[in-house]
């Protein structure tokens, strides 16, 4: 029974698990990228609606489209623990896109859309590894979609506003202690699909000019999977114990608050920083609720104990000429996963990044953006406490990404 709590556990990490101190991925833009993720008082396109709705207002142009793809290219360790040999994940390539639409109808009003994939992810340790009855491999794809509308006052302040709509699916396949006949170990395999409803908002100020200091606030978002579909391959004996059924259970993606501060020399260079609080502190513990109950399944619980964490942020931006204009930028990770809770689902562990972006611009008002990521994630060693799997884990994850983006 606890082996299979450990599973659901996966499912629902799974629904949000691609790179960093949890399962929350920033890949929203390009240009935002190669300057170190902050984006919080920038305010160069229709990204703005994602990173601080309140900031969009001061884009100058009257419409802004800009679209984009990343290429996040994960490889993850394992060490166990008084074991020799080592386990890796498949190279596996996730595709993060966004997309954003910016319309001003008046000067000081703007609406718009932003489109997201911040939730999508593949992972696969393969079937016979070690950890195999905790997880095999998953996938989730998931969508946001956020209307919104930002409007200035007299080119000092501006506020903004939206509602943020998730929408996903999971998959997830992993083995089962239990032998038949012939060897073969049981399985199981879920899928399910969820949405739920946040918003985001935020404010821009901008004192003197060149000076942007924003604040931006997205809620948190319970994804309720409430009839996943749960199939298993288990012996014809144990049948009666693991029907195939439906399962609820649900996920709590965290809320943020960003606060950000960035300063342009001469329209020439800008340095920005950023501060993201992560209130991890609202995901504690996970209940699953199996429809039809068996002595092998019945309403679980599975104690996670994330704590929230800061992220700090840097980013800086030079316009060569006309033309060209360069990025660098860095952060720091760090994990919520407390060291007795650290699994093979969310091998979660303190991360620096480091970012470099490029644009260039053939046209007036068209963008060429791109920009790398790199991150790596420090050596750590801990334990899935409820199922004593211990051992070390290390990721490097390497993310090139590509877009376009229009102001006119």
């Amino acid at each position: 029974m606890r082996r299979f709590t450990a599973l659901l556990l996966g499912i629902c990490l799974a629904a949000t698990t691609a790179f960093g101190g949890g399962y929350q991925v920033s890949l929203h833009s390009i240009r935002n990228i190669g300057m170190g993720l902050i984006g919080t008082s920038l305010t160069y396109d229709a990204s703005s609606f994602f990173y601080n709705p309140g900031a969009a207002a001061f884009v100058k142009e009257r419409f802004s489209i800009s679209g984009g793809v990343s290429l996040l290219m994960a490889r993850t360790t394992f060490q166990p623990k008084d074991v020799m040999g080592q386990y890796k994940t498949e190279n596996i390539i996730n595709t993060p896109l966004y997309f954003y639409f910016g319309f001003k109808p008046f000067e000081d009003l703007s609406i718009g859309l932003a489109v997201n994939t911040p939730y999508g992810n593949k992972l696969s340790w393969g079937d016979t590894w070690q950890g195999r009855f905790l997880i095999q491999n998953l996938s989730f794809k998931a969508i946001t979609v956020q209307p919104s509308f930002s409007y200035k006052i007299k080119d000092v302040f501006s506020f903004g506003m939206g509602l943020v709509v998730a929408i996903g699916n999971v998959e997830l396949n992993k083995a089962l202690p239990l032998e038949g006949q012939n060897g073969a170990e049981g399985k199981v395999n879920i899928k399910g699909n969820t949405y739920n409803v946040g918003f985001n908002g935020g404010i821009l100020v901008r004192p003197v000019k060149g000076l942007n200091i924003g604040v931006d606030y997205r809620s948190r978002i319970n994804m309720v999977v409430d009839n996943a579909d749960a199939t298993f391959t288990v012996p014809v004996s144990m049948k009666t114990n693991f029907p195939d059924q439906k399962v609820a259970t649900s996920l709590p993606l965290p809320a943020n608050l960003d606060f950000g501060i960035s300063y342009e020399i001469k329209e020439k260079f800008l340095i920005g920083i950023n501060l993201c609080y992560v209130f991890w502190g609202t995901y504690d513990t996970l209940i699953f609720d199996f429809k039809t109950k068996t002595p092998a399944l019945d309403k679980t619980y599975a104690p996670a104990m994330y704590t929230n964490k800061l992220i700090p942020r840097i980013g800086a931006q030079y316009r060569v000429n006309d033309i060209v204009t360069v990025r660098l930028g860095g952060y720091y990770d760090p994990t919520p996963v407390p060291d007795d809770h650290l699994n093979p689902q969310t091998p979660s562990m303190n991360q620096i990044g480091l970012t470099a972006g490029l644009s260039v611009f053939p046209i007036k008002g068209l963008s060429i953006d791109a920009a790398f990521l790199y991150v790596m994630g420090l050596e750590r060693e801990g334990t899935y406490s409820p199922e004593n799997f211990s051992g070390t884990y290390k990721t490097s994850v390497y993310i090139p990404g590509f877009g376009l983006t229009y102001n006119f």
